[in-house]
């Protein structure tokens, strides 16, 4: 039977979905897989235009329900912007389906109920990897709060049966790990080598940390780890690759920023609620990362200099006690360009393959 799974921040998120999925409720039998919903909302490292996308900024789309589109491995998005959903379609064996918030939190509880009506699931959850969906939506460490404030508002709303499920706690570094310690609710899974080993080949190539940092503690890796291009730390322990339950209905109470939005017609309109309560958007964030990324010429590419310029990185990092960093932080501390942290990745694993521990960096 279909299983739904929303992706409550989009991004690395929907990887994380297609891993529980396999994880919890795989059905070796019939080879079923969840029907993933998830934003369009990629970094400025993949998409350059700013906040998440919707349906009339893809071509080659496929219509479940009259406002739901499942995103295949042909749909393309429209030049100028980006989306790594089309190559997950293409790597992953679930449905990726497009979740637009531009009508507000009422046009994403539309969403939902008619997805639900078609695939008549027989579960739903909504997933968050780290956990800053339990926060208040006004915390001073949060740095995006709007994606998931959408999500959670929507699904409290939705008259069906909703798990809310959080893996890796603490991984995006936005809430206290002891914050978040007494807001989670039962240990579901402990993730393992064996259940990312699907995504290995996903996490060659996508930028998200949070779930890179939960693939590589579900592989044993231990440290702690750099990451944004604000650098903040996050420690990865024996308490990383878990999932916990946690109660929705007193998530959604407990954020102010969700309550706020909750009967939204619009991106816009939820934006400016976004700005009085935690004093800023994101995607304020985004646009002004964008203007000032906009006018800098792309660098040539000097092996030699990025190598010179990386040992230097570890040297600082090290003396900081950081012990791994991703590429995403790397590329940007190094200020190299989105379109060069391949270059950057290949540059690297192919000189000191002995510090791959994938899909970060060892310093």
């Amino acid at each position: 039977m279909t299983r739904l799974i929303v992706a409550g921040g989009g991004g690395g998120d929907a990887v994380a979905a297609a891993v529980l999925d396999r994880a919890l409720r795989r059905n070796a039998a019939t080879g079923d897989r969840a029907v993933v919903l998830t934003y369009a909302w990629d970094r400025l490292l993949v998409d350059p235009v700013p906040g998440p996308r919707t349906a009339a900024d893809f071509t080659g789309l496929r219509a479940l329900t009259p406002n739901v589109y499942a995103v295949p491995e042909d749909a393309r998005p429209v030049a100028p912007a980006g989306s790594t959903l089309p190559r997950l379609a293409a790597e992953l064996p679930h449905t990726f389906a497009l979740l637009d918030p531009h009508h507000g939190v009422e046009g994403m509880v539309r969403q939902l109920e008619e997805l639900i009506a078609h695939l008549a699931p027989a579960s739903i959850d909504l997933l968050d990897v780290g956990g800053d969906i339990l926060a208040r939506g006004d915390e001073p460490t949060l740095r995006s709060p709007l994606g998931d404030a959408l999500s959670l508002a929507a699904c409290a709303q939705v008259t069906a049966e909703i798990r809310l499920l959080v893996a890796g706690p603490g991984l995006d570094g936005e809430i206290p790990p002891a914050l978040l310690r007494e807001r989670l609710g039962a240990l579901v899974h402990t993730l393992t080598a064996e259940d990312v080993a699907p995504i290995g080949p996903v996490m060659e190539w996508h930028p998200s940390e949070a779930t890179g940092m939960l693939t590589a503690a579900a592989r044993g890796v231990r440290g702690l780890c750099e990451v944004r291009d604000a650098g903040l730390t996050i420690p990865l322990t024996d308490d990383a690759p878990v999932v916990h339950e946690a109660d929705l209905d007193a998530a959604f109470r407990r954020n102010r920023l969700a309550a706020a939005i909750a009967d939204t017609t619009g991106l816009a309109e939820a934006e400016r609620h976004c700005r009085d309560i935690c004093g800023y958007s994101e995607i304020d964030y985004e646009r002004e990362k964008a203007v000032r990324s906009g006018g800098t010429p792309e660098a040539p590419f000097r092996p030699r200099v990025v190598l010179d310029q990386v040992a230097r990185f570890a040297e600082r990092a090290r003396a900081r006690g950081i012990s791994h960093t991703t590429f995403r932080r790397l590329t940007e501390a190094l200020g190299l360009s989105g379109a060069q942290r391949a270059d950057l990745r290949a540059l690297l694993i192919g000189t000191q393959p002995e510090r791959y521990d994938a899909p970060l960096w060892r310093l």
